[in-house]
């Protein structure tokens, strides 16, 4: 019996929209109908972004601001299964996405609904990932899976690719040194291998055991250090959000926030990752797992 399956989503660049279809081809292939809604907003940032636009959404994006979006029409009034596409802004849902899940017409369709989440970051989606849970849970949806591609390449590499593709456009080979930016093209055609694992669970409407086998895919793999350093930098983030939402003139506090950034990433993270492996790494590992479960289970 065919499945109704929706999967939602926001792209600027297109990248999560190629991840959308490949996950999503196999249950085609397999007889399912699969709806496709890519949304988008009425104040639509340009793309490529500038500087001052790229950091102005941060406190937004902490603060989950929601903007208004284009309307949109879902075929259906009940799915079996919703996959929902986000990505991470500043260790946060985007905003797209975050209005998205405040939307009436999806909160509906979600309740009592099994949901996948799939995101296509640089390498820091846990603190979002940990957001979009309660936005799930808050709407009634049952989280029964997640997908999280990365670019792979060492992070300082990343962080200077990411803003050659967000400030110009062009998911190419920066200065022809560096590697193309973003998730590359290699994982993002294997995510129909996720898209199999799917089939069996959605047809029986048990997915007990979903995450486990797309774990063993590789659908989802935690980088220890990224973890360290996410864990701090977004606590950090929301003071400078809250800080920054309570000025008039917001512009110079978001240039600031700029500077800070690049210095933080480049001397603060590196002091951070060596404290933490004399401190904690080899001492602590009860409170290391139990970290690692906070950002990972899908409760």
């Amino acid at each position: 019996m065919s499945k109704k399956v929706l999967a939602i989503y926001y792209s600027q660049s297109g990248q999560l929209g190629e991840i959308i279809d490949n996950f999503t081809q196999p249950l085609i292939d397999a007889g399912h109908s699969v709806e496709k809604v890519r949304i988008g907003l009425i104040t639509e940032p340009n793309f490529p972004w500038t500087a001052d636009t790229f950091f102005s959404v941060m406190p937004d994006c902490q603060l989950d601001v929601p903007a208004s979006l284009l309307p949109f029409e879902l075929r259906e009034d009940k799915y079996d299964l919703i996959v929902l596409g986000y990505q991470a802004w500043f260790l946060s849902p985007s905003i797209p996405f975050n209005s998205l899940m405040q939307d009436e017409k999806l909160k509906v369709v979600l309740k009592d609904t099994p949901v996948i989440t799939a995101t296509g970051a640089r390498n820091m989606w846990l603190s979002a990932f940990v957001r979009v849970k309660k936005l799930i849970n808050a709407a009634g949806g049952k989280l029964v899976g997640n997908i999280a591609l990365v670019d792979t390449h060492p992070n300082p590499v990343s962080f200077v690719t990411i803003f050659h593709w967000m400030l110009h456009g062009k998911k190419d080979r920066y200065l022809n040194i560096f590697p193309p930016p973003g998730v590359s093209d290699a994982d993002i055609k294997r995510t129909s291998v996720f898209g199999n694992n799917v089939i069996s669970h959605l047809e029986s409407n048990n997915w007990g055991d979903l995450q486990t086998e797309l774990d063993a895919n590789k659908a989802v793999v935690l980088n220890y250090n990224l973890m360290v350093i996410e864990s701090t930098a977004s606590k950090i983030f929301k003071v400078w959000a809250n800080f920054i939402s309570k000025r008039n003139n917001k512009l110079p506090w978001i240039r600031a926030y700029k500077y800070y950034l690049l210095i933080a990433f480049f001397v603060g993270a590196p002091i951070l990752i060596t404290l933490d492996g004399i401190l904690f790494r080899f001492t602590s590992p009860k409170r290391i797992k139990a970290k690692k479960q906070y950002y990972l289970n899908l409760n």
